[in-house]
């Protein structure tokens, strides 16, 4: 499937993995808003996710030179997926074990916007994790912080049992660097804003503010960032370890495949079109040829694990998801609790009030998404949840 759609109006072209007809409007002036900065990078790519974000669309790629914008990361750090595959089947979730296992697994793994439970001691790893970081990021880490490794968080965070085509069980989650990442994130953004305004640097969305490169804040930021993404790492295992203690309280005889963990609000240093770059990916995950990566729908839809590409024209990247089509206040206002338990039949979930804005009706449709992206990454293996725990 080539590039769907491209946008031509501003200093680089706009790649779109989606018919323009189908980005909205607000979400196409962001964009062309990113690729009017002058130290963007050839062009900029959209996913065929592509949504409307804060400064930066959720759904894109952006290389850049001699800066960087905090907002194209976003405030989330290192918010990502892990995925591994048991020697389970469904046939194992019979006689009420499914409900048994998420109540533990709710039990065993806080959510929501509070602190770490009694998991996270120091033989969880965390504090261990901690001590062999460098001194002055440790410093930044305050104990509710550290208590936050190992915790699931809001939003569309997850914790999910879903099987494959051949009925193999899979332990898929979606997580990131909690409190910490946020806290960072909004102190560079402030800091950029602050340099924008002294330059009286003209910018046409404030959340644009940049870093030039070869300063002290663009330094701090680069070293913040890529810990807070270590962070967000490791909370993603230590998530993946208490499930697995809680599956192995039933199954004993569990084993597991090697995990697949990708970040998809990053950035890295790559190189693309014979040029080194700075990379930041929201809402995207990388796709080199023959890396895995996760794509998730919703908590009542198919999830995929591929292989990438290696488009270059992706800067080999694709999308993290499904991507909302409608924000939570409208998934509220359009969607009752019946609806969610008619969207989420067969899953052992949550069916409250409290998650109606996770609906499956509030994103776009993960087939959609797939087929508009067949030649960034190839399906290894298609998954349905039978049980989500979330945020």
């Amino acid at each position: 499937m080539p590039i769907l759609g491209e946008v031509n109006k501003a200093r680089v072209p706009i790649k779109i993995w989606a018919p323009l007809d189908q980005v909205e409007s607000q979400s196409l002036d962001q964009l062309v808003n990113i690729a009017n900065l002058p130290f963007v990078f050839h062009h900029v790519a959209a996913m065929p996710d592509v949504h409307l974000g804060k400064g930066a669309t959720v759904g894109s790629v952006i290389a850049t030179k001699g800066a960087i914008c905090p907002a194209a990361v976003g405030v989330d750090i290192g918010c990502g997926m892990a995925a591994v595959r048991t020697n389970l089947t469904s046939f194992d979730f019979g006689d009420g074990v499914a409900a048994k296992l998420r109540k533990a697994i709710e039990r065993g793994v806080p959510v929501g916007n509070g602190p770490g439970g009694s998991h996270n001691d120091s033989t969880s790893g965390a504090s261990s994790w901690l001590r062999r970081a460098p001194a002055d990021m440790a410093a930044k880490i305050s104990a509710r912080q550290l208590a936050q490794l190992g915790t699931l968080g809001g939003g569309n965070h997850f914790i999910e049992l879903c099987h494959d085509e051949s009925d193999s069980v899979w332990i898929m989650l979606h997580s990131g660097s909690r409190n910490f990442g946020k806290t960072i994130a909004e102190g560079h953004m402030k800091r950029a804003k602050e340099i924008a305004k002294q330059a009286q640097i003209h910018l046409a969305d404030p959340d644009l503010a940049y870093l030039d490169e070869a300063t002290p804040e663009f330094d701090a930021y680069v070293a913040d960032v890529e810990f807070a993404q270590e962070y967000a790492s490791k909370n993603r295992l230590l998530i993946l370890e208490e499930v697995v203690r809680n599956l192995r309280h039933h199954f004993p005889h569990l084993t597991l495949d090697e995990p697949v963990n990708c970040h998809h609000n990053y950035l890295a240093r790559e190189t693309h079109f014979g040029e080194k770059v700075i990379i930041t990916r929201k809402g995207a995950i990388r796709a080199g040829a023959g890396v895995l990566g996760i794509i998730p729908g919703s908590m009542g839809t198919r999830s995929y694990i591929v292989e990438g590409l290696g488009n270059p024209e992706s800067f080999q990247s694709c999308s993290h998801g499904a991507g909302r089509r409608m924000s939570r206040a409208a998934a509220k206002r359009t969607f009752t609790n019946a609806d969610l338990i008619a969207q989420t039949r067969g899953v052992e979930c949550r069916k409250d009030s409290g998650v109606l804005d996770e609906i499956p009706g509030a994103y776009k449709n993960i087939e959609d998404v797939m087929r508009n992206q067949s030649d960034l990454v190839r399906t290894v293996a298609i998954l349905k949840q039978f049980v989500c725990v979330k945020g």
